[in-house]
């Protein structure tokens, strides 16, 4: 293997591993709140019950998150020199304020939250949680920005003498118009993980043997709401994933066609891909199960639109953008992407992310006017949605950055143009079993907190405290407390 082809395994590898933790971190952030806020309205004890036990399962996302975010900006440096270089100036904009508002912002009033339970009032202390969420929002719609000006540069100019994009219009950056949609298409899918998340594993505890039952209705609430969350959020998921089709048909149509499958351009009336079986290298097709029109619908929003092939835009990007003789893909040269991986990653998403919404709504017909259901099949598909949303979240960004390929910025910079120059294949692997070796430790440290603290169940409600800004019902000089 080249050193290209190890960087990517690698880069690969560690933003699919650090994106199972941000959506539930997005989703769970914001139930949190809700849960809490449930409480301040209802002073039900159940809710604050249920706010201290998901919020310690945050907390623990939250950290392994943090921890394996981190390495994504390195690997810029080690693997992917020239890419740092031609993007920096660019990329410095959005990825400082995310880092010096959004980051600030979550971690200084997630602080606030952990430690101030005794010192805060009820209601400001629960605004601590909604701007936790507003954080997570501020820092998904930078990084978003970045990575969507990957996908469609604009706002920028070239600067032939230093070889670099230069940053022109920063409001263009932010306002892309392939960010209008994949900002708010995120968002919701991190909703309905998050949703997903809570009702997985509010369900096991409901129909735990040993779970009390005086604690079955508390867990039973905390199954509707995350159902409520995957449900609702998944029709949001479907608008904003239709209207980021479009907008990718527009400025990508060669992802478009590769996630179709279509060889040729269709001038009317495309077929949408149900089912197609092609020869192993993706580039003809052998069998296929379609739906007329549909694609050129999704695509354009008229069932007699055009959709490109990937034969004539294979041409196209010959003429436009000559070749590219280091390219190491399937198709070198020719401007295409894996179409298996990204025919195959988009039906992934797609269906496991339906798969979670139809589950949710199931879940909610079972359980409607305060029924209780005994058997245990809904138990095992509750179980199985947060597995269903994290992986349809997974294959979503599989598909977005394969089916860009071999582009690491779009129309400018190919992958092979993009990787480290001084780097040794030896110094890849070396980098790469490290990384992943690392990461399988912290696999194990995850789920064992997350198993162990989700065994406890919630803790027994306790009445807390209830200080005044003035502090004049608490001791001004007792020690911080930690909630958990």
């Amino acid at each position: 293997m080249e050193v290209v082809d190890i960087a990517r395994w690698q880069f690969g590898i560690t933003t699919v591993y650090h994106f199972l933790f941000v959506p539930v971190t997005i989703g769970l952030s914001l139930i949190v709140a809700v849960f809490q806020t449930m409480w301040l309205r209802s002073k039900n004890p159940d809710h604050l019950r249920l706010t201290k036990f998901f919020g310690k399962l945050f907390l623990i996302n939250f950290a392994i998150g943090l921890v394996t975010g981190i390495v994504q900006e390195f690997q810029f440096g080690m693997n992917w020199s020239d890419y740092s270089r031609f993007v920096g100036d660019v990329f410095g904009a959005p990825l400082a304020i995310e880092g010096l508002l959004a980051f600030f912002l979550e971690s200084t009033f997630l602080g606030l939250w952990i430690f101030g339970w005794d010192k805060l009032p009820r209601a400001l202390h629960a605004s601590c949680m909604w701007l936790v969420h507003l954080g997570t929002l501020f820092s998904s719609y930078f990084i978003l920005a970045a990575n969507s000006w990957m996908q469609n540069p604009v706002g920028h100019t070239y600067n032939p003498e230093t070889g670099r994009a230069e940053l022109v219009d920063f409001w263009a950056v932010m306002f892309n118009k392939v960010q209008m949609w994949t900002f708010p298409h995120v968002i919701t899918a991190a909703y309905l993980t998050g949703g997903a998340f809570v009702l997985g594993i509010s369900a096991w505890l409901y129909l735990r043997k040993r779970t009390a039952d005086a604690d079955r209705p508390m867990y039973l609430t905390g199954t509707r709401v995350g159902a409520w969350f995957v449900l609702i959020a998944g029709l949001g998921v479907a608008i904003t994933g239709d209207l980021q089709g479009k907008i990718m048909t527009e400025v990508q149509p060669m992802k478009m066609a590769a996630a179709e499958g279509l060889y040729e351009t269709s001038d009317s009336c495309a077929p949408f891909s149900v089912f197609t079986i092609g020869t192993p290298n993706g580039e003809e097709e052998k069998f296929a199960v379609t739906i007329p029109c549909l694609l050129s619908f999704l695509g354009t929003g008229t069932f007699d639109g055009k959709v490109q092939g990937i034969n004539p835009l294979r041409e196209q990007y010959r003429e436009t953008y000559g070749q590219d003789p280091g390219a190491t893909y399937y198709h070198p040269e020719d401007y295409v992407p894996v179409i298996p991986v990204t025919y195959w990653s988009f039906r992934f998403m797609i269906g496991l992310g339906m798969a979670a919404a139809g589950g949710a709504a199931l879940l909610l017909w079972v359980t409607r006017k305060g029924r209780r259901p005994a058997s245990r099949w809904w138990g095992v598909l509750a179980v199985s949605l947060p597995v269903l949303a994290i992986f349809a979240n997974s294959f979503g960004w599989i598909f977005t950055e394969m089916g860009r390929q071999p582009w690491v910025v779009y129309g400018l910079m190919t992958v092979n143009n993009a990787v480290s120059p001084g780097v040794s294949t030896t110094e890849a692997w070396i980098s790469l079993i490290t990384l992943t070796s690392l990461y399988a430790i912290l696999a194990v440290i995850e789920i064992k907190l997350l198993v162990t603290y989700a065994r406890k169940g919630a803790d027994p409600y306790v009445e807390p405290p209830n200080p005044t800004l003035r502090g004049d019902d608490s001791d001004d000089d007792a020690p911080l407390a930690f909630a958990y």
